[in-house]
C-alpha cells in the first residue's frame, strides 16, 4: 500500500472539522457513540432530558481535546428539537453528523400494556426521531452535507417476549429511515442506522445480571457477552464519516452474532 493510499484512508475516516449532535447523549448508547465520535475527531454536542447523565460524557469529550455543549430538553416537545439545532448551529456554526440514540422501553406482556404506554414510547422513539431528522437535515442542507444515524435493534429482525410497542417502534425507525435516504441522499444527506445487540446499559443491569433471564440471552449470544457504548464505536465512526459515502439506508447489525445463532 503506498503512502497516498494510506494518508486517503485515515482522511477518509477522521471526523476533524465536524460537529456531531447526539440525542440521548447522556445514557449509556448514545454516551459511548458521542465519545467514539470525539475520539475520531468531531466536537460534540449532547441532547438528553436530564443533565446529570451528560456531565460525565462531557468530561470524557473535553479530555479527548474536543469541544461540549449540553442541551437538556424533552424531544417529545416539537419546540425543543428546533430550539436543539438551532443551540448547535449557534455554538458551532454547523452541523455535520447526527446520531439518534434517545429512546425508552417499557417491558410488559402484550395483552397489560394501556394506551398511555403506546403513546410515549411511540412518541419518543418514532415521532420525535423523526421531526430530530428533519431539523437537522435542515442544518446539513446549510453545510452541504450530512450523516444522520438512527438507533434502530435486533428487534426489527426476531421477536422477543414483552416488548411488542418497542419492537414496533424500531421498526417504524429501520423502514422510516430507508425511506429518508432514498429522498434525501440526492441532496447528499446520508440516512442509515445501527441496530444494537443486547447491550448492557442503566436500564437493563438489573436484568441481564440479577436474573436468570439474562443468563439466558447471555448464552445464546456467540460471543458470550453483552454489548456496551463502546461496542458501537465502530459503527458509529465508519457511518460518520466520509468512508461510508456510498452506504445509503443500511443497519448495521452490532449484536455480538445474536442473529446468526440459529442454535
Amino acid at each position: 500500500m503506498t503512502t497516498e493510499v494510506a494518508d486517503d484512508i485515515r482522511a477518509n475516516f477522521s471526523l476533524a472539522g465536524r460537529v456531531a449532535l447526539v440525542t440521548g447523549g447522556g445514557g449509556g448508547l448514545g454516551g459511548g457513540m458521542a465519545v467514539a465520535l470525539a475520539a475520531a475527531g468531531a466536537d460534540i454536542a449532547l441532547c438528553d432530558v436530564a443533565p446529570a447523565g451528560m456531565e460525565a460524557v462531557a468530561r470524557q469529550i473535553e479530555e479527548l481535546g474536543r469541544r461540549c455543549q449540553t442541551i437538556t430538553g424533552d424531544l417529545r416537545e416539537r419546540a425543543d428539537i428546533v430550539r436543539m439545532v438551532q443551540a448547535v448551529e449557534a455554538a458551532y456554526g454547523r452541523l455535520d453528523i447526527a446520531a439518534n440514540s434517545a429512546g425508552i422501553n417499557i417491558r410488559k406482556p402484550a395483552l397489560e400494556y394501556g394506551e398511555e404506554e403506546w403513546d410515549k414510547i411511540i412518541d419518543i422513539n418514532l415521532k420525535a426521531l423523526f421531526f430530530c431528522c428533519q431539523e437537522e437535515t435542515q442544518a446539513m442542507l446549510r453545510t452541504g452535507k450530512g450523516k444522520i444515524i438512527n438507533i434502530s435493534s435486533l428487534l426489527v429482525e426476531n421477536g422477543f417476549k414483552n416488548r411488542s410497542i418497542y419492537a414496533a417502534s424500531k421498526g417504524g425507525v429501520a423502514s422510516m429511515s430507508r425511506v429518508l435516504a432514498a429522498e434525501w441522499g440526492p441532496r447528499n444527506i446520508y440516512v442509515n442506522c445501527i441496530g444494537p445487540g443486547q447491550m448492557l446499559t442503566p436500564f437493563t443491569q438489573k436484568l441481564f445480571l440479577e436474573t436468570p433471564d439474562g443468563e439466558a440471552i447471555r448464552s445464546k449470544i456467540p460471543l458470550g457477552r453483552f454489548g456496551t457504548g463502546a461496542d458501537l464505536a465502530g459503527a458509529v465512526v465508519f457511518l460518520a464519516s466520509d468512508a461510508s459515502d456510498y452506504i445509503l439506508g443500511q443497519t448495521i447489525y452490532v449484536d455480538g452474532g445474536w442473529l446468526i445463532n440459529i442454535y
